[in-house]
């Protein structure tokens, strides 16, 4: 997580019952009280949103809420909020439209309210918040190819206690990632079985809300990612097919994505033609722009190689004609050096 953002449904609901529901303002609330339900309001509407649709569907929302929602874009030392409710909200809202403009392709959008997420949650000392902030950060860092600030992002989450075990599962996942896109093959695979082992701990009351989403799933996709980036290709591809097989959020087609390229490095080339032939019909509603570059990539490098049979490079020029183009001018995907 990839990365998603829940203080528990059930809370934000409660919070927001009788208060108008998930209604957007259509100016500025000077009364914070009035501000915190449609802010939580709009946390809920966002993640349902990205689960079902994917981020790029997410986009017109959180361009709608920036600008009704003034304090989202003002320096958040100058918005002259005190209230620590309103701060939180403000923080968790924030956090959650960093993921969706990472995930929808906006990088330089993403930095920067992951940067506001994180200063607003420092001045209400939403440790929760900010964690899962930095957790995204470190993944937007390791997709823009800057894998030491990723690893450096991921070191920040630590603190003077020792982390939930879910968390802390996350953290090494992120460590792992970043890891072997420097080149530490024995050492990323040390830590992505580290993240297994406390996954497996399980979760704790001092895990935070917004940890519903590490489930096995999401473990075992990354694991085979972290193995596909090490060139591991034939370790990854059993524990990538599990991961895209089971049921779970939009954003979770990467790993479909991270399946492919294994199989094209692994020149397994039956079953990258039929996993292409069961993708492509749906490709043109992939709402994640991370995950279309990479298919995008992936079949750009079977049409290129000597070694696909005829029928896969078919396959793979369908593909890329079946991927949806870019949606609202996301940035400029960063190329990996990955190889068929």
């Amino acid at each position: 997580m990839n990365g998603r953002t829940a203080r528990a449904f059930a809370a934000r609901a409660q919070a927001c019952a009788g208060q108008g529901g998930t209604r957007r303002p259509e100016g500025t609330h000077e009364d914070p009280a009035a501000l915190v339900p449609v802010a939580l309001g709009a946390i809920n509407d966002l993640v349902a949103l990205d689960a079902s649709r994917g981020a790029t569907a997410a986009v017109p929302a959180v361009r709608e809420l920036l600008r009704r929602i003034p304090q989202l874009s003002a320096h958040p030392a100058r918005t002259g909020v005190r209230d620590r409710d309103l701060l939180a909200a403000l923080a968790e809202l924030s956090e959650v439209i960093g993921w969706i403009l990472f995930d929808a392709g906006h990088y330089r959008r993403a930095r920067r309210m992951n940067a506001r997420a994180l200063a607003l949650a420092e001045l209400c000392g939403d440790r929760g918040t900010a964690r899962l902030t930095l957790l995204n950060h470190s993944m937007l860092e390791a997709h823009t190819g800057r894998p030491g600030a990723a690893l450096e992002t991921a070191s920040r989450v630590a603190g003077p206690r020792p982390l939930p075990a879910l968390v802390d599962s996350l953290v090494l996942v992120r460590r792992a990632h970043a890891t072997a896109m420097l080149g530490g093959d024995r050492e990323a695979v040390a830590l992505v079985s580290r993240a297994r082992d406390r996954f497996l701990d399980g979760g704790s009351r001092n895990d935070p809300p917004w940890a519903w989403w590490i489930d096995r799933a999401e473990l075992l996709g990354h694991e085979g990612w972290v193995l596909s980036r090490l060139g591991a290709w034939r370790r990854a591809v059993p524990l990538l097919y599990e991961a895209t097989t089971a049921p779970g959020p939009s954003y979770r087609h990467l790993f479909t994505a991270e399946l492919l390229a294994a199989l094209a490095g692994a020149r397994a080339w039956g079953e990258a033609e039929a996993l292409i032939t069961e993708l492509a019909p749906r490709a043109g509603g992939i709402g994640s722009v991370r995950t279309t570059e990479r298919l995008g990539a992936t079949a750009g490098r079977l049409l290129a190689s000597p070694g696909a049979p005829p029928n896969l490079r078919d396959a793979a020029a369908f593909l890329r004609e079946s991927l949806p183009g870019p949606s609202g001018g996301p940035d400029t995907p960063v190329p990996r050096n990955d190889s068929v």
